[in-house]
């Protein structure tokens, strides 16, 4: 377990989150990571690390892994000018987290809470959420409503909207 993982863990202890925790080989992608799911319940999450245009904007959009996120569309939701994937610098300036690993608990590292956080209404009805915990050797699997209780903890400006 290296000492990003640590970190998610103390806090999730921390916050008397439950969760199941479950190692693989790393993935980077939903396609590498679908063989590693068969014993994990609820949703597998993917999450995306956007800017606007300008850059003065950083947003973690979280779905289901199988569902697509179209970026003019959300773009006009968010009432932006533009949406992108940021850059691994970005990443790692906000989140902390290198590509591959993005996830929500790399808000830990968000002192100033500066990412909005975008999460798909759909998601409320799952079973349950599965995240890497900041590094892509394993996944989490807790409640929505955990889930939901870690956000609140973080502060950041969070929007469930229907993607």
């Amino acid at each position: 377990m290296t000492e990003i993982e640590r970190e998610v863990l103390e806090v999730l202890d921390e916050l008397k989150i439950s969760y199941v925790r479950h190692e693989h080989p790393a993935v980077f992608t939903v396609g590498e990571a679908e063989k590693y799911w068969g014993g994990l319940r609820g949703a597998h999450c993917k999450n995306l690390f956007l800017r606007n245009n300008r850059g003065t904007c950083h947003y973690l959009v979280i779905v289901e892994a199988s569902r697509r996120v179209d970026l003019k569309a959300l773009t006009s939701r968010l009432n932006e000018d533009r949406l992108s994937f940021a850059s691994p610098g970005r990443l790692m300036k906000y989140l902390g987290l290198e590509p591959g690993s993005v996830s929500p608990f790399g808000l830990i590292h968000d002192k100033g809470h500066e990412v909005r956080v975008v999460v798909d209404a759909e998601l409320k009805s799952a079973d349950g959420v599965n995240f890497h915990p900041n590094t892509n050797t394993s996944t989490l699997g807790l409640s929505f409503a955990d889930f939901e209780r870690f956000l609140a903890w973080r502060g950041n400006l969070v929007e469930f909207i229907h993607l």
